[in-house]
């Protein structure tokens, strides 16, 4: 099967030589593939995905991409995109009991591309999964031909975008020791395993999923066809806090002093886990001076204004001259 082209490859890798004097690192030990930068629908990582998913559902002959998430869900956003771009109609399940009067963030993207929206109440993630099979269910009565995208675009099929990137990665970085992203529903992960091999791999836990590091192994042992296990992955589990999705201290400091070493903008649920994941990998010297990194920027962005704690209290830190 031939994938969608959703976006221009490669994406760049840029150095962070400010950033990485800051946390102990030579100049040249630190750079950031800016998987941000991947054009569709504000950018990130689940582009690379859903090039592989949206194919698949075309081959199918579907008309309706059906998908899980919160309301701030860069998945979402991009699969609503992606169903823009292609011209499949798009229904995103999530929590809640309806739209907010003022949507903003990822939930304004969504209504930008002209997502429809499936409001489940509380339900649990688990929950969710079913709510996406009901609306199948319910979309093929009335005549649709849905096709369900995994949560987090996650699985053998979405992580070939990773497993592509991780030969990305090479290519540009080919002395390159370690590569830092974050860990979310596992397909990133996965595919980055795949393509660069589990020593070199650091997945930094979200919180999005109770046992990350089995689920990463499971898509990693699907896609390659050797045995993977949770045991030979590196996963850090340190920066969740106390849930995802809220905002820990040290993510929002990682935030700001990339920032402003850097000028690039994290978001407080992904990439700024991924970042703090980096610094206390360098502080507890499980990365040294020497060793060449890279750190993946899955994207992101609009969360950042869609969470409303970590706009607040970067939006304190403006201060008037002199």
């Amino acid at each position: 099967m031939e994938k969608v082209m959703l976006s221009a490859w490669p994406t760049p890798m840029e150095a962070a030589p400010r950033l990485a004097q800051l946390i102990g690192l030579a100049p040249d030990d630190l750079w950031i593939k800016r998987d941000d930068l991947t054009g569709l629908g504000g950018g990130g990582n689940k582009v690379r995905k859903l090039e592989w998913l949206v194919a698949d559902a075309l081959q199918r002959g579907v008309d309706t991409l059906v998908t899980t998430g919160g309301p701030q869900s860069n998945h979402a956003r991009l699969t609503a995109a992606a169903g823009a771009r292609s011209g499949l109609n798009v229904v995103l399940v999530m929590p809640g009991s309806g739209c907010p009067d003022q949507p903003g963030g990822n939930l304004l993207l969504d209504a930008a591309f002209a997502a429809r929206i499936v409001w489940a109440g509380d339900a649990a993630p688990a929950e969710l999964a079913g709510q996406a099979e009901k609306t199948c269910a319910e979309l093929r009565e009335r005549g649709a031909v849905p096709y369900l995208v995994p949560f987090g675009g996650s699985g053998a099929l979405g992580a070939r975008g990773y497993r592509e990137a991780g030969e990305e990665i090479l290519t540009q970085q080919p002395d390159v020791r370690h590569v830092v992203s974050a860990l979310g529903s596992g397909g990133t992960m996965a595919g980055l395993v795949a393509a660069l091999g589990a020593e070199r791999v650091l997945g930094v836990d979200v919180g999005a999923l109770s046992e990350p590091a089995s689920v990463t192994a499971a898509f990693a042992s699907e896609l390659t066809g050797s045995q993977v296990t949770a045991e030979q992955l590196r996963c850090r589990g340190d920066q969740v806090g106390e849930a995802y999705g809220i905002l820990y201290e040290p993510v929002l400091e990682a935030i700001t002093t990339v920032a402003r070493t850097e000028g690039i903008i994290l978001d407080p649920v992904y990439t700024g886990r991924a970042a703090a994941g980096l610094i206390a990998e360098v502080y507890d010297g499980s990365i040294r001076p020497g060793e060449r990194t890279v750190l993946l920027h899955t994207g992101g962005l609009p969360g950042l204004f869609g969470h409303a704690e970590a706009a607040h209290r970067i939006g304190q830190t403006l201060h008037t001259y002199p």
